[in-house]
């Protein structure tokens, strides 16, 4: 179901695809998100639709779409260009608002945006947020997924949990540094993949949540 206050749209990714999307867009928003979904729920899912609400409620407008194997039931992604012209074509529908751009998501999202920008620059994007950045399968480290991210010329953004098994932070903080002054780290105390931390910390999901969408929201701000 989709967000309230939240408007349905419909991308043509190509002449054989064609996506749905949902689009926030608060009054007097200061940017937009063009927000990808993860590997294994789409945008409709709880998670993404809290980011969107609270996205919104920080004054950041947000286009949330799907890709292709998403919008049609599978499980398994599409290939990596399709998923580049999907973002795109997000991209392109998100340029219409006539705010400044940033984009990115949750995981796999993420790294097709980056992939996409990468491989030649994105009309409009000012800069990419990663909600949890996707370095290595679990239980594999490597660095070898961030190869493309050294092709990439505007300000990123990784907002990463210090619990992440996709992102071993020994791998992680030298990436960054490499990287240099175009790409921030943002670290969440306890927090995995999901930015999901352990009740044994005293700390709510909501609360690092909320912290993180802080940290998106001043740092789109910071790009104007």
């Amino acid at each position: 179901m989709a967000s309230p206050g939240a408007k349905k749209l419909a991308l043509a990714v190509d002449g054989g695809h064609q996506v749905s999307a949902l689009l926030i867009a608060p009054p007097g928003a200061d940017a937009c998100y063009v927000l990808a979904h993860g590997a294994g729920v789409g945008m409709t899912h709880a998670s993404m639709e809290t980011v969107a609400v609270e996205l919104a409620a920080r004054g950041i407008a947000t286009l949330r779409y799907q890709f292709p194997y998403m919008e049609q039931g599978s499980k398994r992604p599409d290939p990596p260009a399709l998923c580049h012209a999907t973002v795109r074509a997000a991209v392109a529908k998100a340029g219409e608002l006539a705010l400044p751009l940033i984009a990115g998501g949750r995981s796999f999202g993420g790294r097709m945006t980056s992939q996409a920008q990468a491989g030649s620059p994105l009309p409009g994007v000012d800069g990419l947020a990663f909600l949890g950045f996707p370095l290595h399968p679990a239980g594999k480290p490597s660095d070898e997924r961030a190869k493309h991210l050294f092709d990439v010329a505007i300000p990123m953004l990784f907002l990463q949990g210090t619990r992440d098994a996709l992102a071993e932070l020994s791998l992680l903080r030298p990436l960054v540094q490499r990287l240099g002054p175009r790409a921030t780290l943002t670290l969440f105390e306890d927090a995995d993949h999901s930015f999901h931390v352990p009740a044994k910390t005293g700390r709510k999901d909501a609360e690092v949540r909320g912290e993180m969408l802080d940290a998106l929201a001043a740092w789109a701000r910071s790009l104007r």
